[in-house]
């Protein structure tokens, strides 16, 4: 199973989810719902080189894949799905220029 780290405000991650519905393939885990998941989330950002661009551009760094291997990516495609084309004034990153 394809864990998928997300905020349902974030238009990144609500893009994919929306392509995972009802596939068992997928596990939404939303940081927003429980500080469970949130702790979860930052254990694998604060441990993973993966993030290092996006803490650098002031991104949160979701939506985030964890694959059946354990690998953790930032990239939709990696997990077999489709990225979000950037929306003209849509974003969730402190400094206004993506999630």
């Amino acid at each position: 199973m394809i864990k998928i780290y997300g905020m349902h405000t974030c238009p990144d991650c609500t893009f994919v989810e929306e392509q995972v519905k009802g596939n068992e393939r997928y596990e939404i885990i939303d940081i927003g719902m429980h500080v469970k998941n949130l702790k979860e989330f930052l254990k694998l950002r604060d441990c993973s080189p993966v993030f290092d661009y996006a803490k650098k551009a002031g991104a949160v760094g979701i939506p985030c894949f964890v694959l059946e291997d354990g690998t953790v990516t930032l990239s939709p495609e990696d997990a077999g799905l489709n990225s979000c084309a950037p929306a003209e004034g849509v974003s969730c990153s402190i400094d206004g220029k993506g999630c």
